[in-house]
C-alpha cells in the first residue's frame, strides 16, 4: 500500500488524538473500600481460633485496606501466631502489626491489612489512665492505583464506661493526624456511641461516614444494637461516602464489620 507523507501527518495526528482523547474519557478509579473488624484476639465467639472463619469475612468484603482491633501477636492464647501474618497470607493482603501493650507471652494491639504496599508506616501510642489498658494508632501511607497518595489509620479507643479515656484519646487523635499531609482515613472500634463527648471530639474536624438519621449498627454481631465501629475521614472535602454496609457473623467476631466505599475528589 502506498502512504505519502501528507497520509502518514494525518494518521501520526489521528495517533495522537485518540490517546489525548482515550485520556480524557477513562477517568481514575478513585474509590477504596475500607473495613474496620475486631477479630476478638483471633478466639472466634466459640473459642474455636479458626483464623479462616475471621479471614473469610475478610474476602467477603473485599477491601482495600482493612483495620483490625484485638490483634495478638505471638501470645500464647493466639497459639503464638503472628495473626496479621496469618491472615495476610490467607487474604492475599500485606500486613503490619503495631503493638499497644505487650501481653501473655507476645504483644497486643492493632493491625492493617492492604492490597498497597506501603511508602511509610508508624505506630504511635495514645494517652491513658495507669491501670488502664494502654492504646495505640497504627497509620500507614501509601499509593492507590489512581496515583494518589492517602494515609490510612486504625486505631481501637478504651472501653470502659467511664470515658476518660477515650476523650483523651480522641483529643489525641487529633492533635496528631490533622496535620497530615494527605488525604487521611480512620477507621477502628472507638468503644462509643454517635452524639457521646469522644466521637463529638472527633466529628469536629472528621467527617464520619454512618448516616447521622440511621447509622448501622455493629455491636453484638448477633442481633447487633450499639453502632461503636466507625470510617471517619479528613479534610472533609475531599472524600465522598459512596456505600455503607456491615458484615454481622456471629461466630467470627462480636463485632459485625464496618464496611465503607469511599471516593478520592479531586
Amino acid at each position: 500500500m502506498f502512504v505519502n507523507n501528507h497520509s502518514k501527518a494525518f494518521i501520526g495526528l489521528f495517533f495522537v488524538s485518540s490517546l489525548i482523547f482515550g485520556q480524557q474519557t477513562q477517568p481514575k478509579n478513585k474509590r477504596v473500600k475500607v473495613l474496620s473488624f475486631n477479630i476478638l484476639h483471633g478466639a472466634t465467639t466459640t473459642g474455636s481460633f479458626d483464623l479462616d472463619i475471621i479471614a473469610n469475612v475478610i474476602k467477603k468484603a473485599d477491601a482495600d485496606f482493612v483495620s483490625l482491633q484485638e490483634v495478638d501477636y505471638k501470645t500464647n492464647r493466639a497459639k503464638k501466631y503472628d495473626l496479621p501474618s496469618q491472615l495476610g497470607v490467607r487474604v492475599k493482603m500485606a500486613s503490619i502489626f503495631g503493638r499497644a501493650m505487650y501481653y501473655d507471652g507476645g504483644e497486643y494491639g492493632e493491625a492493617i491489612l492492604s492490597k498497597h504496599s506501603f511508602l511509610s508506616t508508624r505506630n504511635v501510642a495514645l494517652p491513658y489512665t495507669k491501670g488502664n489498658e494502654p492504646r495505640a494508632a497504627l497509620e500507614v501511607t501509601t499509593v492507590l492505583k489512581s496515583g494518589d497518595t492517602i494515609s490510612f489509620i486504625g486505631t481501637h479507643l478504651d472501653h470502659l464506661e467511664k470515658d476518660t479515656d477515650r476523650v483523651s484519646q480522641a483529643t489525641a487523635l487529633n492533635a496528631l493526624f490533622l496535620k497530615n499531609k494527605y488525604p487521611t482515613i480512620l477507621s477502628g472500634d472507638l468503644n462509643d456511641v454517635p452524639n457521646s463527648r469522644s466521637i463529638t471530639i472527633l466529628e469536629k474536624y472528621w467527617k464520619a461516614s454512618y448516616n447521622k438519621i440511621k447509622p448501622k449498627k455493629t455491636y453484638p454481631s448477633e442481633n447487633p444494637s450499639l453502632k461503636i465501629d466507625y470510617v471517619l475521614f479528613y479534610p472533609r472535602e475531599k472524600w465522598k461516602v459512596i456505600r455503607r454496609e456491615t458484615i454481622c457473623d456471629a461466630i467470627a467476631s462480636d463485632h459485625c464489620g464496618y464496611l465503607v466505599t469511599l471516593e478520592l475528589v479531586d
